[in-house]
């Protein structure tokens, strides 16, 4: 069933991104470059997404939701929610996340 992709008052699209079929942007968002939009998706208001974020299809983004560059979003967001990583969960797990690999890698190089 395809309908309108729809593009919200005062929403800010950079270069390079695509935006499917049947797509719902609130007013307010942000969407910066290399961006990726499946069908079906809904963004509500105030949603800001950073570069090279991917969205499956028939998601939904909670208002006021951010999501960080370079992050797979492939379940439901709830609104005001900042996400991370691939794929997507919690910035501050993201960031622990991130940080454990980091101290796991830098004592793997110290021991060769």
């Amino acid at each position: 069933n395809l309908t309108r992709t729809v593009i919200g008052q005062g929403t800010m699209i950079d270069n390079l991104v695509h935006i499917a079929h049947n797509v719902q942007i609130g007013k307010g968002c942000i969407i910066t470059a290399q961006v990726g939009i499946s069908g079906s998706t809904v963004l509500e208001d105030y949603v800001v997404l950073g570069g090279q974020v991917g969205i499956a299809d028939h998601i939904r983004v909670g208002r006021g939701t951010r999501i960080a560059s370079r992050t797979g979003l492939f379940r439901d967001a709830p609104a005001g929610s900042s996400l991370g990583g691939f794929p997507a969960v919690p910035i501050r797990e993201w960031h622990r996340q991130s940080a454990f690999l980091l101290k796991v890698g830098q004592k793997k190089g110290t021991s060769e």
